[in-house]
């Protein structure tokens, strides 16, 4: 089972002849994809990006090709999720899971085309006509109140009827006074705004300490949030559900985590009630339904994270499409620049806040190497607990 099996007939998509990976700089981070390749003339496509480490999801990619994926058949996917996972010694972390996932990913995409069919078919079909999605990423720019409001208001009148947003700027553990003020302000002026139909979702980015966290569930209860995400860092994963019981308002998180084996502190100790899953780093299509299934025996519902390109959000569609305890699926699609969606051509289009049921077979995602050699990798980054990290090098 840990070596490449050449005695099984080979299914509909061949033998893997080729992995290789490509990098596209944009003025927020670089994205990592990955192609593999088959003796019969298919290609399947993944992402593989990470904020800050793009280049060695993209050389971990390449090394694990040539070790686990060659000469196999792409259709056996269990199997090489495995070989990965345990011939490469994998202990979980952030690098080899981003790997895995979008290894995975490519491999569905493969499956697909041979098969002539959207890869939701192959992971449960679908149990609903289209996604709902939310919109992160639209308030990149001065934290002041009116510039909040206002792009708030921009956002849901392009018919998202959910937003994300990380009101509290920079800082670990504690907020000082009047930098706690202007948070809430924050959350109040966008709430003013987009009014008491709109889903607002708070992102803590897993950093405040307890004493923290315990008073913002407080002060958040007037503003009807959705979710609370990532108060607590995860090194204090068992603190979660101490916060859980006094929050009015459910607390999510998960994103962090790259299996389910990482997963198993978050599901017995009941830490959240939402889980946060992301396709490009908790193992992949094969990862995600296992984790889903788990989320649900728990009582929880999921709402994907994807921080990545919109060949990450067409995938996470095709994902989210079989999850029966699916809550809502995030996008940073609208922060990108144009030239992004002509990389990564064929990406699903987002509708009135939703996004619609793919036809084509695969993903439907084809990558066009004249626009990554357009667009190098550019290495930027944005130390989230430095001032001015919310405009994402867009100065």
């Amino acid at each position: 089972m840990l070596t490449v099996n050449t005695t099984r007939p080979a299914g509909p998509a061949g033998r893997i002849s080729k992995v290789e990976t490509l990098q596209l700089g944009t003025s927020w981070r670089d994205f990592g994809y990955v192609r593999i390749h088959t003796d019969q003339g298919l290609t399947g496509v993944g992402e593989i990006t990470h904020p800050y480490r793009v280049d060695e999801t993209c050389r971990l990619t390449e090394a694990m090709g040539h070790r686990h994926l060659l000469g196999a058949d792409p259709f056996d996917v269990e199997e090489l999720w495995l070989r990965m996972y345990q011939g490469d010694f994998l202990r979980g972390g952030d690098v080899g899971g981003v790997v895995v996932s979008g290894v995975d990913q490519a491999l569905h995409d493969l499956m697909g085309k041979a098969l002539g069919v959207p890869v939701y078919r192959l992971t449960g079909g679908a149990t609903r006509d289209r996604v709902r999605v939310y919109a992160n990423g639209w308030y990149t720019g001065e934290r002041e109140l009116a510039e909040f409001a206002a792009k708030a208001k921009e956002t849901v009148a392009k018919g998202f009827t959910a937003l994300k947003f990380d009101p509290f700027g920079a800082g670990l553990h504690e907020l000082e006074r009047a930098e706690l003020r202007r948070s809430l302000a924050l959350v109040a002026a966008v709430r003013e705004a987009v009014g008491p139909e709109v889903d607002l979702f708070v992102e803590g980015h897993a950093r405040f300490a307890m004493a923290t966290a315990r008073r913002l569930v407080h002060e958040l209860a007037p503003y009807d949030i959705g979710w609370f995400e990532e108060p607590l860092p995860w090194t204090h994963i068992e603190r979660y559900a101490e916060l859980r019981q006094i929050a009015a308002f459910p607390i999510s998180g998960g994103e962090h985590f790259h299996n389910r084996y990482e997963y198993k502190q978050l599901f017995a100790s009941d830490a959240v009630d939402i889980v946060q899953p992301d396709l490009s780093m908790a193992g992949g299509f094969t990862e995600l339904r296992k984790i889903a299934a788990q989320a649900d025996a728990h009582g929880m519902l999921v709402a994907p994270h994807n921080s990545n390109s919109p060949l990450c959000t067409t995938a996470s569609v095709h994902a989210a499409l079989g999850i029966t305890n699916l809550k809502i699926l995030e996008t940073f699609d609208g922060l990108l620049e144009p030239y992004v969606f002509d990389a990564v051509r064929g990406a699903l289009p987002i509708t009135d806040g939703h996004i619609g049921l793919p036809t084509a077979p695969g993903l439907g995602i084809e990558l066009v190497d004249e626009v990554f050699a357009e667009h190098p990798p550019t290495h930027r980054f944005w130390n989230m607990f430095a001032d001015g990290w919310e405009k994402r090098n867009r100065t």
